[in-house]
C-alpha cells in the first residue's frame, strides 16, 4: 500500500510513498477517504516526503483531500515535498489554496 496513516500532536498524518500518477491516484485517494471517513480528523497532514514522483494526478488527490477537510470545518497541510513535486505544485498554483511546507 503507498500510505500510512499516524497519528502526531493531534492530526492525522497520512504519509505517501512513491510515485503519485494515473496510475496509482485512485488507490490513493481511495485511502485518504476513507481514513478521513473514519477518523474525522480536524487536522489532516499529508506527508510527501517519500514520493518520487508526481504529476496531474498527484493535484487532484490534493484537491480532494482539501475538499473534504473544509466539508469537516478541518485545515489540510502538505509537508516533506521533495522538489519534483514541489515543482509541480508550484506551477499549478497549489500553494494559494493548500499550506505547502
Amino acid at each position: 500500500m503507498p500510505i500510512t496513516i499516524d497519528k502526531q500532536n493531534g492530526a492525522t498524518v497520512i504519509s505517501i510513498r512513491g510515485e503519485v500518477d494515473h496510475h496509482s491516484a485512485r488507490t490513493i485517494m481511495e485511502n485518504i477517504d476513507q481514513t478521513i471517513s473514519s477518523t474525522l480528523p480536524m487536522r489532516l497532514v499529508l506527508d510527501l516526503s517519500s514520493v518520487t514522483f508526481m504529476d496531474s494526478s498527484g493535484i487532484a488527490v490534493l484537491l480532494r483531500a482539501l475538499r473534504q477537510m473544509e466539508q469537516l470545518g478541518g485545515s489540510l497541510r502538505v509537508v516533506g515535498i521533495p522538489p519534483q513535486p514541489r515543482r509541480v505544485l508550484e506551477a499549478a498554483g497549489i500553494g494559494r489554496i493548500i499550506t505547502l511546507e
